[in-house]
C-alpha cells in the first residue's frame, strides 16, 4: 500500500459520498465537502449521509465540511463529484484554494449544457491549465463501492503520471483502476451511456421484452462510437470498461437513476414527477439535449438520442418513440450512419 495522503472529494451526493469512504478506507486523509451546511451537520453528527448514502457508515477519516478553504487545505488529490451543470462553478471556486501540484480528478459523466464541453475540459478551462486532471470513469454505482464490493474502473488522462498517480492513491483490495489517454472516448462513453439508459428503462418500463432490450443497448454502443469517434475518441475504447462496461451496467442494474427514469416515462409518469420523486441527479436528463447538439455539430446522426430528447420535451409518448425507432429505414449493421 502507498503511503496515505490528504484528498479532498468535492461534492457529497452518493457518488463522491462512496469515494471519500472508499479513499479513507485505503488510509488516506478525506475531507468531503458539501455546500449544505444542514448535510454536513447531519453527517458528522450521524457519521453517515442521511441524505443521499443512508446505510454507509464514514470511516473516522473522513472529515464531512461545508468550507471549500477547509476542505483543500493541503490537498494532493482534488476529486470534483459534482453534477455536471454545476461543475465550472465548482471549479472556479476551487481553482485560487488549490496546491501547487494538486492533481485534479473528474468523477462526473456528463456534457455542459450550451458549451457541449466534457468535463475535463470544463475543468481544465477553469483551472488555467495549472494542474494535471485526470478522470476517473467506469461501471460503478456508488452504493457498492461504498460497500467495498469488486469494482474495476477506468482513469484517462493526457498526463501518464498524473494517470498513474490516482491508479496508485486510489487503488484497494476491491478497487482496480485501468488507465487510458483516450479522455474524449471515456468521457463521451460515460455521458452517452446515460441516455442509452434512459432508453433502455423505457423499453423495460412499457414491457417490450429482453429482445428489444438486447437491440437498444447493442445498438446504443453503435450511437456512442459514432460521437466519441467523431469527437476524436478511439473506438475500442468504446468496448472496454468506460463504454459497453458502463452501458451494460446503467441499462440493467437496479441502482441505476437513468434507468429509474425511463422505467416511469414508460409507465407513463411525468418527467417533472419522477424527478421529484428522485431528489438525486439524473445525468441523462441533461446530457440527451446536449449531446443531440455535439451530434448536429458533427454531422452525427444519433436516433436513440433524438427520440429520447422527444420524450423527455413531452413531444412523443415513450411507446412512440420506440415504434418510431423500429421503423427507421434497415441497412447494413456497419454503415457508420
Amino acid at each position: 500500500m502507498t503511503s496515505p495522503v490528504r484528498c479532498a472529494v468535492l461534492g457529497a451526493g452518493s457518488w463522491g459520498t462512496a469515494l471519500a469512504i472508499h479513499l479513507a478506507r485505503v488510509g488516506h486523509d478525506v475531507a468531503l465537502w458539501a455546500r449544505d451546511a444542514m448535510l454536513v451537520d447531519d453527517m458528522n453528527g450521524m457519521r453517515m449521509n442521511p441524505r443521499y448514502l443512508a446505510t454507509s457508515p464514514l470511516p473516522a477519516l473522513v472529515r464531512p465540511t461545508a468550507s471549500l478553504p477547509a476542505a483543500l487545505e493541503g490537498a494532493a488529490f482534488v476529486v470534483f463529484a459534482v453534477p455536471s451543470h454545476g461543475m465550472r462553478r465548482v471549479v472556479q471556486d476551487a481553482t485560487p484554494l488549490l496546491v501547487p501540484d494538486a492533481v485534479l480528478v473528474s468523477a462526473a459523466k456528463g456534457l455542459e449544457s450550451g458549451s457541449l464541453a466534457r468535463m475535463s475540459q470544463v475543468v481544465a478551462e477553469e483551472c488555467g491549465r495549472l494542474h494535471p486532471v485526470v478522470v476517473l470513469s467506469g461501471p460503478s454505482f456508488a452504493l457498492e463501492v461504498a460497500r467495498g464490493l469488486p469494482t474495476a474502473v477506468l482513469v484517462a488522462s493526457d498526463d501518464a503520471l498524473a494517470a498513474t498517480a490516482v491508479q496508485e492513491r486510489f487503488r484497494g483490495p476491491t478497487f482496480r483502476l485501468y488507465a487510458s489517454d483516450d479522455v474524449t472516448g471515456v468521457e463521451v462513453g460515460a455521458a452517452l451511456k446515460n441516455v442509452i439508459a434512459i432508453a433502455a428503462g423505457v423499453v423495460e418500463g412499457t414491457g417490450l421484452g429482453n429482445n428489444a432490450m438486447s437491440a437498444l443497448i447493442t445498438r446504443g454502443l453503435v450511437e456512442i462510437s459514432r460521437l466519441a469517434c467523431a469527437e476524436g475518441g478511439r473506438r475500442d475504447t468504446l468496448a472496454g470498461l468506460s463504454g459497453l462496461g458502463d452501458l451494460v451496467l446503467t441499462c440493467t442494474g437496479d441502482l441505476s437513476r437513468n434507468r429509474h427514469v425511463g422505467i416511469e416515462l414508460g409507465r407513463g409518469r411525468s418527467l417533472d414527477e419522477i424527478l421529484n420523486e428522485l431528489r438525486m441527479v439524473a445525468e441523462g436528463v441533461r446530457t440527451t439535449g446536449a449531446a443531440l447538439a455535439l451530434g448536429q455539430r458533427h454531422g452525427i446522426e444519433l436516433p436513440i438520442t433524438a427520440q429520447m430528447a422527444a420524450v423527455l420535451e413531452g413531444r412523443r409518448t415513450p411507446r412512440e418513440a420506440v415504434e418510431a425507432l423500429m421503423v427507421r429505414p434497415q441497412r447494413q449493421e456497419s454503415e457508420v450512419r
